[in-house]
């Protein structure tokens, strides 16, 4: 993979055609992480593999410059996660009535259904929002693990550190997030796993 690499310093020196050379390099690899992602999402969603890579894309392109290739596909973890978390977000509204007029509580029928319970992903995004502002580097490791499908000596790579601190750090990085999910108290900040 030292072309993506390459290709990564040319687009940030500038090079006119080096952002059209980057695709065909990292699709497959994009694709692969795109569907294992989607593939833990409810049946029947709006977004397949293929739509997800090119709005991921489309969000990466021009946007920022990479420091190599780890960062490129953190950059396109974190671009799946916000498309997947602002699709769980619509779905929400329009499930709540997003766009139907509101009605006075009197014309409400008192055996009203009670609202489904939050969405997992909806909630695992709050939790990583509050995990990343505690543990900057752990929440980094979760997206590159969980949204883009690396694996911890991959992810470990990704972010310059040892497979057995990466190990430590997922370890400890879902053990917080498994409690926030579910309501449990979060870890005291002192028990951090470092």
């Amino acid at each position: 993979m030292a072309a993506v690499t390459e290709v990564l310093a040319a687009a940030a020196r500038g090079e006119p055609g080096a952002a059209a050379e980057l695709l065909p390099l990292v699709y497959a690899e994009l694709r692969r992480l795109a569907a294992a992602r989607l593939a833990e999402e409810r049946p029947g969603h709006t977004l397949d593999p293929t739509g997800l890579v090119h709005e991921a894309y489309l969000r990466l392109v021009g946007e920022q410059m990479f420091d190599g290739r780890g960062h490129f596909f953190a950059a396109a973890a974190e671009a799946m996660r916000r498309i997947l978390v602002d699709a769980a977000r619509k779905r929400n509204a329009a499930k709540r009535g997003g766009a139907l007029n509101r009605l006075d509580a009197a014309e409400v029928p008192l055996a009203a259904p009670e609202p489904p319970p939050a969405d997992d992903l909806l909630a695992l995004d709050a939790a990583l929002d509050r995990f990343a502002a505690e543990h900057p580097e752990k929440a980094e490791l979760v997206k590159l693990r969980y949204f883009a499908g690396l694996t911890i000596d991959e992810a470990a790579a990704a972010r310059g550190i040892s497979p057995a601190t990466a190990k430590r750090h997922w370890a400890y990085a879902r053990a917080w997030l498994y409690r926030a999910v579910s309501g449990e108290n979060e870890p005291a900040d002192g028990a951090s796993n470092e």
